[in-house]
C-alpha cells in the first residue's frame, strides 16, 4: 500500500510541476494495481479533462461514483466533467444526485 501512496504523491507532485502527461501515467499504474483507488480515479478525471481527453475523464469520474455512490462531491465532479464534455443531461443528472439531502437513505 505504501508504494501506491508514494506513487500517488509523486503524481500530484508532477501535476504541480505542470507535467500532467507523466502524472497520468503514474495514476494509470495505480488504478491498474488497485482498480478501486478512488483518489487516483478522481485525479485522473481532472487531469485527463485538462488534457482534453474527455471520454477518458468521464469514464474515471463515473468510476469514482461507482466506488463510492454516497459521496456527493463525486457526483459534483462528474457533473462538471460531463458539462465540459457537452454531456448536458448526464451533467444535470449527476448534479441532481449531488444535491440530494441525504443520499444514504
Amino acid at each position: 500500500m505504501t508504494d501506491i501512496n508514494q506513487k500517488y504523491d509523486a503524481a500530484v507532485a508532477l501535476k504541480d510541476e505542470g507535467n500532467l502527461d507523466q502524472a497520468v501515467v503514474l495514476l494509470e499504474e495505480i488504478v491498474t494495481a488497485d482498480p478501486d483507488h478512488k483518489l487516483a480515479h478522481s485525479a485522473l478525471a481532472v487531469y485527463l479533462q485538462k488534457l482534453n481527453r474527455m471520454e477518458e475523464a468521464v469514464a474515471h469520474a463515473k468510476r469514482v461514483v461507482e466506488i463510492d455512490p454516497n459521496d456527493n462531491f463525486s457526483y459534483t465532479q462528474l457533473s462538471i466533467i460531463c458539462q465540459r464534455c457537452g454531456m448536458i443531461q448526464e451533467a444535470e443528472d449527476a448534479l441532481a444526485r449531488a444535491n440530494m439531502k441525504n443520499p444514504r437513505q
